[in-house]
């Protein structure tokens, strides 16, 4: 840079002068004390022109590593930044025999970023949330999001409140409240990771043990002289080391984990219209929730209207969050149903030490990608098969429901709803990238595969009790349609149709006299006791 001029009536330029004269005169005084410490007999020992390589504040044991192992200068920086200081001769020796100065040193440097990302995390949790919640987020980064327009977001509260007056119309059940959300796939994610984590946390458990257990067993199965020379001290046995590697093994199964959820919350993301789309209800708030990119997304190649396609996929979202807040049970259920198939969900040690036998451990992606589809075994337990049925006859229950619903409020009003409604059915029925990343994730599918039965169970319902019969079997679970009623929903109609629907309210009231005097049973016990 060309030196500024200066100005004789600016005090600073004379205060920096002096500065500098004083800098000068200290470390001169520093060379001359230094000098007095440095013994006669090495005086002259070391000549004045020794050649300088390195640039200025390098590391002189860096120097040394790279001429005696050929590894790069950029290389070892990022070794000596995984380490935390110098990276040891031994060490350097044994890294490069594995072919370390093949790698690129960007892509070791986004690894060593990676992994000390990993390990500083301070998430005590089964599984890294914040690391599953910023791989969702580069997913749909990298799929495409944008915030969500002013315009796009009024044309939502439009689609909501149409959708709201023509619900009123054909149930009974009430809107929650007005709250209306137009979210980009990055604010799904960030809404409704909570209660994925909630509902994944049982396999994050499995998962951690198996894999822990699977990497115990193959240091274990390592003697002395299994790993490269240089990696332990001499006579280390590996199996030592298991104790010291307990967290480091937590942080990388909860790690591996977290970068599965995210991928498969981010691919989730992608194709989803609205909040509740998959039948769960992943929206605390119960506010109504579309997401504009999706929902042009979907219309494309219908041939419909956009606008008729926003206002349907509002009224299906508005129904679906009236149903989970006017009946109360349902959500709850739902949520007990995936935690109890997660639960005894049986991990597949021998197909996980295959894949880390066959993939980098280093490398978090890596494993992920390896481990994607070997987690569980094929075949669910008997307890696992009782909690599909009951998660598939719950999710076939609302979306039967939300069905015939959004037929009925939008057959008078949009002429493309019989379309619109075969369409998301065909969505359902095919599925697609985020159903396979579920089934890999949690060893299940969510879609409803009675979903036909149970639109026909309502009907009939509705058909011969109205619309206040239909919503009425929601009173209770335990007068609510079941997986048997499902294979006979005609059956279930004439039960249920042998008297007016007075008879769910005496069968609830009699349910709730025999709680009651249960309760009071139990009380009198006590107090004879």
């Amino acid at each position: 840079m060309p030196d500024l001029p200066r100005d004789p009536d600016d005090p600073r330029d004379e205060s920096d002068d002096s500065t500098a004269e004083s800098a000068d005169s200290s470390f001169d005084a520093r060379d001359d004390s230094l000098g007095d410490l440095v013994p006669d007999s090495l005086e002259g020992a070391f000549p004045d022109d020794l050649p300088n390589d390195r640039a200025d504040g390098a590391d002189d044991s860096a120097d040394g590593l790279s001429d005696e192992y050929g590894l790069s200068p950029e290389i070892e920086a990022v070794l000596a930044r995984l380490t935390g200081g110098m990276v040891d001769p031994d060490m350097a020796k044994a890294l490069k025999d594995m072919g370390i100065d093949q790698v690129d040193p960007a892509m070791l440097q986004m690894m060593v970023g990676q992994m000390q990302s990993m390990f500083a995390s301070t998430d005590t949790d089964t599984f890294n949330v914040s690391l599953a919640t910023d791989t969702a987020r580069k997913t749909v980064s990298e799929a495409g999001d944008a915030i969500v327009s002013e315009p796009a977001r009024r044309q939502l509260d439009q689609a909501v409140q149409v959708a709201e007056l023509w619900l009123d119309e054909v149930t009974a059940f009430e809107a929650p409240g007005i709250t209306t959300h137009a979210w980009s796939r990055a604010e799904w994610v960030e809404a409704t990771m909570p209660m994925w984590r909630t509902l994944v946390e049982p396999v994050a458990e499995g998962v951690g043990r198996a894999v822990g257990d699977a990497m115990r067993a193959q240091l274990q199965e390592l003697g002395e002289g299994g790993l490269p020379e240089g990696i332990l001290p001499a006579g280390m046995d590996p199996a030592a080391m298991l104790g010291q590697m307990e967290p480091v093994l937590a942080k990388m199964s909860g790690a591996m984990f977290g970068l599965q959820v995210g991928q498969a919350v981010g691919t989730l993301a992608t194709e989803t219209v609205s909040g509740t789309e998959v039948g769960l209800p992943l929206v605390p708030d119960r506010s109504v929730a579309l997401l504009p990119a999706n929902v042009e997304a979907f219309a494309e190649g219908l041939g419909v209207d956009l606008d008729q396609v926003r206002i349907y996929l509002a009224v299906r979202e508005a129904a679906r969050v009236r149903l989970f807040s006017e009946v109360p049970w349902i959500g709850p259920q739902l949520v007990a149903a995936v935690r109890d198939y997660a639960r005894d969900i049986s991990i597949d040690t021998d197909r996980i030490e295959t894949a880390l036998q066959s993939v980098d451990t280093s490398d978090a992606n890596a494993l992920q990608s390896a481990l994607q589809d070997q987690l569980f075994r094929p075949d669910p337990s008997p307890a696992q098969r009782a909690a599909l049925d009951r998660l598939e006859t719950y999710l076939a229950l609302v979306e039967g429901w939300v069905d015939v619903v959004a037929d009925r409020a939008t057959r008078e009003h949009l002429p493309q709803s019989a379309a619109l409604g075969e369409a998301v059915r065909r969505r359902r029925a095919t599925g697609g990238p985020a159903e396979k990343a579920f089934a890999g994730l949690v060893g299940l599918e969510l879609r409803p595969r009675r979903l036909r039965d149970a639109a026909n169970l309502w009907a009939a319902l509705e058909a011969k009790h109205g619309a206040e019969g239909r919503d009425g079997a929601w009173g209770h679970p335990d007068v609510a349609p079941t997986g048997a009623d499902l294979d006979d929903p005609l059956g279930y109609v004439e039960r249920i149709g042998r008297s007016d629907s007075a008879d769910l309210d005496a069968a609830l009231d009699q349910l709730l006299t025999e709680g009651e005097s249960d309760g009071g049973r139990g009380s009198s016990d006590e107090g004879g006791r």
